[in-house]
C-alpha cells in the first residue's frame, strides 16, 4: 500500500502498509490509514456511553480492553518487521490478523451499547436480550468473514467443508439447538416476562431469568426450577395472576363448614363484615373479598371465603389470616365451626361444676359492670339485668373492632386485650389512645346513636362484653331518671377534654356543662324514645 492509493475498505482500516526506511518511519507506517481518526472515534463514542450510560460502564470497559489489546497487536506487527522480517513471517500475519479481529470485535461491542443502552431504550424500543446477543453474533461473524477475505482465505472452501459438518453437529445437537430456538422465541414474544409468577405441571413459581438454553424458576420452598426452554415451549404454562388491563392478583378459596342449624345468609353476612372491616396489604380491596355456600355435605353446610391476592409470594400466611378473621366473626356470632361428623364426644356433665362456672361468669361480667362510672346510676338488680345480657365477642390480632363513621348501637368494655383508638382526618391516621382491660368505648353510639368518631382495632387478642341499645331499653323506659345521671356523666367526660384543650374557666366550663348535657339528654331521651323525663 502506497501513499497515493485509492480510499482504504472497512477491513483495510488495520492493514500493515509498505514498510520505509527508519525505526520511526517504520512505526509510522505501520499504522492503517485513517488510523488516528478511528481510536479519536472510539474514545469519544466510549467516554460519552461511560458518562450517560452508568449501568452500560462494564461492557464499554471491555470493548475498550478489546481494543488495546488490537493496539498492542498493530504495535507487535511493527516491532516485527522493525526487526527485519518479511510480511509473509508467521509472526507478523498472526500479529496483524489478530488485531484485525480484535479491532473489530471491539467496534461491534461499542456500537451495540451505543445502539441498544443510547439509543432504543431512550425510545422504548429496546430488543430482549437474546435478540441483542444474535445481533452481535451476526457483528462477529461479519468482522470474521471481512478479516479472513482480507487476508486471502478461500471462504467458498470453508462454506462447501463446513456444509457438511453443520449438519452432523445440527442433528446431534437438536435438543440443545431446539432449547436455544425456544428460548429465542421466548423472548421474542415476550409472552412471559422475568418476574411472572407461572404453573408448569405441578411447579408454581416466580421467573428468575431466561438463558439461550433454560429458564430458572424460584418456588416458595426456595426452591429453583431450572426448565429447558424446549420443554416450555411443549408444555401447558399457567401465568398466574395476569388478566390483561388488570392489576396482578389472584382469587384464592378458604373453606369451612358450619351446621345447617346456623342461617348461611347470617353465616356469609358476619364472615363478609369481618373480611371487608380492615384492609391488607395483600388483600384486594377490589373486587371485595365473599362469603358464599358451595354445598351440603356430611349434614354440614359448605361455605368458601373468596379473596384476590395481591402478592402472590405470600398465599399460606394470607391464607391464615383470613381463617383467623372467619374464626373470630363466627365465634362473635355464636356460630360455632361444624365438627367431623365421625367423631363422637361423649362427656358426662357435672351440674354442679356447670353453675358454679356460670356464677363466675356472671361475677366478672358485674365486676366489669362495677367499675365503670357510666352505670353508678344503676342499681345492683339492674346491673345483674345487663350483666345477663352482655355478649361476648371475641377479636384478633389486628381486626377492626368499630369503625369510623360506621352507625352501630354497641357499647364495648374490655375484658381481655389491648386496642388502638386511631382518627383518620385529611387523608392522615392517628394513634390517639390506647385501651386496655377494663376501659369501655362506643358509649355515645350506645346512647345517642351518633357515628363512631374513632376506629378501635385490636393489638393483641381482644375478649370483649358487648352491650346493644336493646339490651339496654328496658331498663330506661322503666326508669326515665337513668338517662338524665347519664347525660350528666357523659358531658362531664367530654366538657373536661375539651376545657383541657380550649383552656376554660371554671364559669365557662359550667355553663358548656349544662349546654352538653342538655344536649345528651335531649339525644338519648330522642333516641330510646324516652318523654317525661324526671329533673335531677
Amino acid at each position: 500500500m502506497t501513499n497515493g492509493s485509492s480510499p482504504a475498505s472497512p477491513a483495510a482500516i488495520f492493514a500493515p502498509p509498505i514498510m520505509t526506511t527508519g525505526s520511526a518511519a517504520i512505526f509510522r507506517d505501520t499504522l492503517p490509514p485513517d488510523f488516528s481518526w478511528v481510536v479519536t472515534g472510539f474514545l469519544v463514542i466510549a467516554s460519552l456511553l461511560m458518562a450517560l450510560q452508568p449501568k452500560e460502564r462494564p461492557r464499554v470497559r471491555t470493548a475498550l480492553k478489546i481494543f488495546g489489546m488490537a493496539l498492542m497487536g498493530i504495535c507487535a506487527a511493527g516491532g516485527v518487521r522493525q526487526l527485519g522480517l518479511p510480511e509473509t513471517s508467521l509472526f507478523y500475519g498472526t500479529f496483524r490478523d489478530a488485531a484485525l479481529l480484535l479491532g473489530g470485535i471491539a467496534i461491534v461491542n461499542l456500537a451495540a451499547v451505543a445502539a441498544f443502552a443510547g439509543v432504543l431504550r431512550r425510545v422504548r424500543l429496546e430488543p430482549p436480550p437474546i435478540a441483542q446477543d444474535l445481533l452481535m453474533a451476526l457483528g462477529y461473524v461479519v468482522v470474521a468473514i471481512m478479516t479472513l477475505s482480507y487476508v486471502g482465505v478461500n471462504l467458498q472452501g470453508i462454506i462447501a467443508t463446513s456444509a457438511v459438518l453443520t449438519a452432523v453437529i445440527g442433528f446431534s445437537l437438536q435438543d440443545s439447538l431446539g432449547n436455544v430456538m425456544g428460548g429465542m422465541v421466548l423472548q421474542l414474544e415476550q409472552t412471559i416476562h422475568v418476574g411472572d409468577w407461572v404453573r408448569v405441571e405441578d411447579v408454581e413459581g416466580r421467573v428468575k431469568h431466561i438463558r439461550w438454553r433454560h429458564t430458572a424458576v424460584e418456588t416458595r420452598d426456595w426452591d429453583t426450577i431450572v426448565f429447558p426452554n424446549g420443554v416450555l415451549m411443549k408444555a401447558k404454562v399457567t401465568l398466574l395472576g395476569r388478566k390483561e388491563g388488570a392489576p396482578r392478583q389472584r382469587r384464592r378459596w378458604v373453606y369451612f363448614r358450619v351446621g345447617l342449624d346456623h342461617s348461611p345468609p347470617r353465616v356469609m353476612h358476619a364472615v363478609e363484615t369481618a373480611l371487608r372491616a380492615e384492609t391488607n396489604k395483600h388483600i384486594a380491596t377490589e373486587p371485595k373479598p365473599q362469603c358464599l355456600l358451595t354445598d351440603f355435605k356430611d349434614g354440614d353446610a359448605v361455605f368458601a371465603a373468596r379473596y384476590w391476592l395481591t402478592d402472590l409470594s405470600q398465599p399460606d400466611p394470607t391464607d391464615s389470616l383470613v381463617r383467623t378473621r372467619i374464626y373470630a366473626a363466627l365465634r362473635r356470632e355464636g356460630i360455632p365451626l361444624a365438627m367431623p361428623t365421625q367423631e363422637v364426644h361423649v362427656a358426662q356433665l357435672d351440674g354442679s361444676r356447670e353453675e358454679r362456672q356460670r356464677e363466675e361468669d356472671l361475677k366478672r361480667r358485674l365486676d366489669a359492670l362495677v367499675r365503670l362510672e357510666l352505670f353508678d346510676a344503676l342499681t345492683e338488680e339492674e346491673r345483674t339485668e345487663i350483666a345477663h345480657r352482655l355478649i361476648t365477642a371475641h377479636f384478633v390480632r389486628g381486626e377492626v373492632i368499630t369503625r369510623q363513621g360506621a352507625e352501630a348501637h354497641w357499647l364495648y368494655i374490655i375484658a381481655e386485650g389491648d386496642a388502638d383508638v386511631k382518627v383518620e382526618h385529611g387523608g392522615m391516621v392517628q394513634t390517639v389512645a390506647t385501651l386496655h382491660a377494663g376501659q369501655l368505648f362506643g358509649e355515645m353510639g350506645l346512647m345517642t346513636g351518633e357515628p363512631r368518631t374513632a376506629s378501635v382495632i385490636a393489638i393483641t387478642e381482644v375478649t370483649c362484653y358487648r352491650l346493644g341499645k336493646e339490651a339496654f331499653e328496658d331498663i330506661l323506659h322503666r326508669r326515665p331518671s337513668v338517662a338524665e345521671q347519664m347525660s350528666v356523666i357523659l358531658a362531664q367526660r367530654r366538657v373536661e377534654l375539651e376545657a383541657l384543650r380550649d383552656q376554660l374557666g371554671q364559669q365557662a366550663q359550667e355553663e358548656r356543662m349544662r349546654t352538653v348535657r342538655d344536649n345528651l339528654l335531649n339525644r338519648i331521651q330522642s333516641f330510646f324514645s324516652i318523654n317525661g323525663a324526671a329533673k335531677v
